[in-house]
């Protein structure tokens, strides 16, 4: 069972190609990469076994100020994160927060740039997963 506010859609790629194709969508869509975070790769060089698990962190100043201006707390929240991860089963999943939620969740109406924010994620996770 997904953990409340996650989005979860299922890929029909292997994890790293999932991740490669989000990192090019979220850019092609003008978005800003700041980090990808390989945590399996942590956990081997910590000599622990993990599962493909891969974070990526994006955003664009343009969506995320305004809710930032709304309630500074949000930023605890932003940028956007992904997760591309492989479960027990070897099936690959890509899981976010939703935006909405997020805005819920700092007491934010629902804006037009949460709405975008919304669009866009889906759209990228589409581009990422089939």
């Amino acid at each position: 069972m997904p953990a409340e506010g996650l989005t979860t859609v299922p890929s029909r790629f292997g994890a790293k190609e999932t991740m490669n194709r989000l990192a090019a969508a979220v850019t092609a869509k003008g978005m800003t990469v700041f980090a990808r975070i390989d945590h399996a790769a942590g956990a081997a060089a910590a000599g622990m076994a993990l599962r493909p698990t891969e974070l990526l962190i994006f955003g664009n100043a343009k969506g995320g100020t305004p809710l930032m201006q709304a309630e500074q707390a949000i930023g605890i929240d932003l940028p956007l994160k992904a997760l591309v991860y492989e479960n027990a089963a070897g099936k690959v999943w890509l899981a976010y927060n939703d935006p909405h939620w997020l805005a819920a969740r700092h007491g934010l109406g629902a804006a037009a740039v949460v709405a975008g924010m919304t669009a866009a994620l889906g759209a990228v996770a589409a581009e990422a997963t089939n």
